[in-house]
């Protein structure tokens, strides 16, 4: 049998590349917040004939109103969120806009940036209390292998490899938004929680198979066993991974404007989540033990 698990320290330089790079990214550029978080305006139309999003960026291109961003709610009408405007400003948009198609405004209004820092803390507080109920369930659901390492450290590397997961993301986006203006909004926010969701149950897997291995082999070493499970739920998560892409791609390119960032977002995540699941979580209980013996 091929031992992948040999390799960890590849699997650790790589990973640490990944994760400085992502640091570096933060620090250098920070993330480019959306209305969502900053403050801004939004204005919601209903247009007799909606005009398609690449219409409506085209119309408002002249007026210096920085990026705005287009999104469709029901079959006529838009919502655009975009930078704090004046009512002069206002009015120009709709005036704009009324000449590609006689609309209805429905609604005008300001999000102070008071609501923005409120939703950022909000965000960090669901984030962190999510990641204190993954590690309780880990811990509480791997309490019958305590051989050779115990159950709460399953936990804790699940929680390192989920940091990973999420630093990562997060250094993406930190650089699409300094060299393409992509920003970070709810929808991204949204795409983060859900990869958190789907990357904790991909490690779950994978410690799983290692529990149930541990308690069929009593007498094999702890590296084998990993290795030995490693290579039973390797076609597995890629598999899975693989159908999870095909249909984020397919939205990607065909979902719109509106979800084509939420679908990045979830690619990115997959794909980062599948590499920390299979080669960064399973090493990692490895060199715990290993170091564990050596003190």
């Amino acid at each position: 049998m091929v031992s992948f698990i040999r390799y960890k320290k590849v699997y650790y330089l790589i990973s640490g590349i990944l994760a400085v790079s992502s640091i570096i990214s933060l620090l250098a550029f920070g993330l480019n917040f959306g209305i969502d978080f900053t403050g801004g305006s939004i204005l919601e139309l209903d247009f007799e004939q909606r005009p398609e999003n690449a219409v409506i960026q085209e119309k408002l291109a002249s007026q210096d109103l920085g990026e705005v961003i287009v999104q469709p709610t029901k079959e006529t009408e838009v919502l655009l969120k975009l930078k704090s405007i004046d009512e002069d400003a206002h009015q120009r948009i709709i005036s704009s806009l009324n000449e590609v198609s006689p609309l209805t405004e429905k609604r005008f209004e300001s999000i102070g940036p008071l609501i923005g820092r409120e939703l950022r803390e909000k965000t960090m507080v669901i984030v962190i209390l999510a990641v204190v109920l993954m590690l309780i369930y880990i811990t509480f659901s791997f309490r019958r292998v305590s051989r050779p390492i115990s159950s709460w450290k399953y936990g804790i590397i699940s929680i390192v490899a989920l940091s990973f997961d999420v630093l990562v993301s997060l250094g993406i986006f930190s650089y699409l938004g300094k060299t393409y203006n992509i920003q970070f909004n709810l929808p991204i926010v949204t795409a983060i929680l859900t990869i958190l969701g789907y990357t904790i149950n991909d490690k779950i897997i994978v410690f799983d198979r290692i529990r149930e291995n541990l308690l069929r082999s009593q007498e094999a070493s702890f590296e084998l066993v990993v290795d030995k499970s490693f290579v039973q739920v390797l076609s597995r998560s890629l598999s899975t991974g693989t159908c999870t892409l095909l249909v984020l791609f397919f939205i990607l390119f065909l979902g719109g404007e509106t979800l084509r960032y939420f679908a990045l977002t979830l690619i990115a995540g997959i794909l980062i989540g599948t590499y920390s699941s299979l080669f960064l979580a399973a090493p990692l209980l490895v060199s715990w033990l290993n170091f564990k013996r050596k003190i």
